[in-house]
């Protein structure tokens, strides 16, 4: 509603009065100069409402992040209207508004160690607006909770997902949406709606809904600094990750055919003759990512519980070793196989091809690049305990892993696939351990980079 002074009238020598404003800031107490009434109100800007600001204060007159941030006015016909209240970094507080509009308070906790503007717009009793603003700074509290992005700065494949490791764990639900609310991942271009997932109590896994765009720019960074996660844990300053993608490379071997084809940014560019895993040692199905590429590694069978001596014991030098599990899942070449290669699946669980074709695949794929088995009689890809296989979860799967979901952060994966309680309990084709016996979201026991993998 907008009024139009026509002249000096009691009501304006009122207004003049009650432009005085004070704000308490415990212990502090600050009289401000109030506008004057004169001049064209149409033109002039709203008065200096009276109205107060309270905040918790510790040492130094700063606030206490742990107390709640108060606005009131006066019951003098004065309403507050709005209240928005910002930190440096652009972050809102939420809060809630009286019914009867003379108080408002934060819902939300203030940031530590932050900076704040307060913006209280009111009006009085006839429906001329006020306005205030105030700035004060909140304590810092001590050691607080840290992010490190993963994997490091590179270059990457289109599957690669982005890990959040924390430096302490997180169980409660509504901490856990405070840390993933200040997670913020941004793509050039724009990638698909991504969410992350919680793997375990300190550890996060981001990807989008579909692939990440080809020749991309990622970012990663957390607004958490001074953020209340829980009772005394506040969020730390924390370094930003950019990676790049690349080509959209994807290779998919079908296991009924024994053929691999290779496509880059949709389009087959080459298609080799392959082994697989033999009934027992049968490959994994689904999607994986390259983990890292080797030259050359010596595999042995003893380290995936196969004894020496058996029929199907090795200890073989192996050439262009592309990895795509911890556990020892590689493509490579396969020399010894290449009159089954496109015919027969004779493997102990890689896949094996020719020392041309395996060095051709091990110079035209990068980590994060896609890799792909179908047709197969093994089991699905674990998602998240033998390397990156986040790709195998549905989308709807994937969205129960966020605590800003009705999923609420669940710890761990949903099986894919059980176990069939009629199959043999051999050792699995390329680890000491069957990940579907695994806790979800824990990582083999013995270390991942200290694995012998497998020859096939």
């Amino acid at each position: 509603m907008t009024h139009i002074r026509t002249g000096d009238s009691p009501h304006w020598t009122r207004l003049a009065s009650r432009c005085a404003l004070l704000i308490a800031i415990s212990p502090l107490a600050v009289g401000l100069a109030a506008c004057s009434s004169g001049g064209n109100p149409l033109a002039a800007s709203p008065y200096d409402a009276t109205a107060k600001v309270v905040y918790g204060t510790a040492s130094g007159g700063k606030a206490d992040p742990n107390k709640p941030l108060k606005v009131s006015v006066k019951d003098d016909g004065s309403r507050i209207t709005d209240v928005t209240a910002t930190d440096t970094a652009g972050r809102y507080i939420r809060g809630q508004l009286s019914a009867d509009g003379l108080t408002w308070q934060s819902t939300a906790p203030l940031a530590a160690g932050a900076h704040y503007t307060v913006r209280v717009s009111t009006e009085d009793s006839d429906g001329h607006p006020g306005r205030k603003v105030v700035n004060f700074d909140t304590t810092s509290q001590g050691a607080g909770l840290h992010v490190t992005f993963g994997p490091d700065a590179g270059t990457y494949g289109v599957g690669q997902p982005l890990t959040a490791t924390l430096s302490k764990p997180v169980h409660d639900r509504s901490a856990r949406a405070a840390v993933e609310a200040n997670l913020r991942v941004s793509s050039v271009p724009q990638a698909a709606p991504g969410s992350w997932y919680w793997v375990d109590d300190k550890t996060l896994h981001y990807r989008p809904q579909t692939y990440w765009p080809a020749h991309a720019t990622i970012t990663a960074r957390s607004t958490l600094s001074g953020v209340r996660v829980q009772d005394k844990l506040y969020g730390g300053d924390d370094k930003p990750l950019t990676l790049h993608t690349g080509d959209r490379v994807e290779a998919t071997t079908d296991a009924a055919t024994d053929q691999m084809t290779f496509k880059e940014d949709g389009k087959v560019i080459k298609t080799m003759p392959v082994t697989t895993g033999k009934p027992g040692f049968d490959t994994r199905n689904g999607i994986k990512v390259v983990l890292e590429k080797q030259q050359y590694v010596q595999m042995k069978s003893e380290t995936v519980g196969i004894a020496a001596g058996s029929s199907d014991s090795y200890d073989l030098p192996v050439y262009w070793a592309t990895r795509v599990t911890w556990s020892g899942e590689y493509v490579h070449a396969a020399p010894w196989s290449e009159g089954s290669q496109g015919y027969a699946n004779v493997s102990h669980g890689c896949t094996g091809m020719s020392t041309a074709n395996a060095e051709w695949f091990f110079d035209h794929v990068e980590q994060g690049d896609i890799v792909q088995v179908v047709n197969s009689h093994g089991s699905t890809m674990t998602p998240f305990d033998n390397g990156f296989g986040d790709w195998n979860l549905s989308w709807s799967q994937w969205k129960q892993g966020s605590a800003l979901t009705s999923g609420g952060g669940v710890t761990g994966a949903p099986k894919q696939q059980q176990p069939n309680p009629d199959e043999s309990q051999s050792p699995s084709p390329d680890q000491g351990q069957d990940p579907n016996k695994l806790d979800a979201g824990s990582r083999p026991t013995t270390d991942p980079a200290r694995l012998q993998p497998q020859a096939l």
